[in-house]
């Protein structure tokens, strides 16, 4: 059975066998991000001539006085250039798109990796957002019977509900695009899914 998505859509559908993958891609990150992320370059390079400045009075400056300050001052010193290449890293990183592969048993469901985005709170799940983990997961046909198509403020999300954990399907899809794939789902696992 060939599945088209929605005319204009960026998601791909490829059968293999009995299953299908339904690929979503991640919109393209502003150019704002690449500008934060060349800055954060720039500060690499004061950040190196910090380092090596400190380490070098370190080794010759006599015990005692200010040591105790500049030992600490490198240590927090240190961090901040580990976090700031950790976050270069993830600036540059490219976007993988979401992933769900439609078995007989159930589904598949990869999140794949967004794009960098730049956290507007300073909570963990800023941390997370600036990290994210990519942890593939499986649900079978008896967890889809909490597949939902939820309407909120601005957008729908698409919903599943996998033991404890609410999973967010197609979070990079648009409004119509979640329309289309909470049908094929609901179509293709039908006495699981309430219509």
């Amino acid at each position: 059975m060939a599945v088209k998505p929605p005319e204009n859509s960026t998601i791909s559908v490829v059968t293999s066998g009995r299953e299908q993958i339904v690929s979503i891609p991640y919109p393209k990150p502003p150019a704002t991000v690449y500008l934060a992320g060349v800055f954060i370059l720039f500060w690499l390079g004061g950040w190196a001539v910090g380092e090596v400045s400190a380490a070098r009075r370190l080794l010759t400056m006599p015990v005692g006085g200010g040591t105790a300050f500049l030992v600490f001052w490198l240590c927090a010193w240190t961090v901040g250039g580990l976090f700031a290449m950790l976050s270069i890293r993830r600036v540059f990183q490219r976007s993988v798109p979401e992933i769900i592969k439609l078995e007989v048993a159930g589904l598949v469901y990869d999140p794949g990796m967004p794009p960098f985005k730049m956290p507007i709170s300073r909570s963990f799940s800023a941390w997370s957002a600036l990290f994210p983990k990519r942890t593939e997961l499986k649900i079978d046909r008896t967890q889809l019977k909490s597949l939902r198509l939820r309407e909120g403020d601005t957008c729908n999300r698409l919903t599943v509900d996998a033991g404890a954990q609410r999973v967010d399907l197609a979070s990079a899809a648009t409004d119509v695009e979640r329309e289309w794939l909470f049908k094929l789902l609901s179509d293709r696992y039908s006495p699981a899914v309430p219509q």
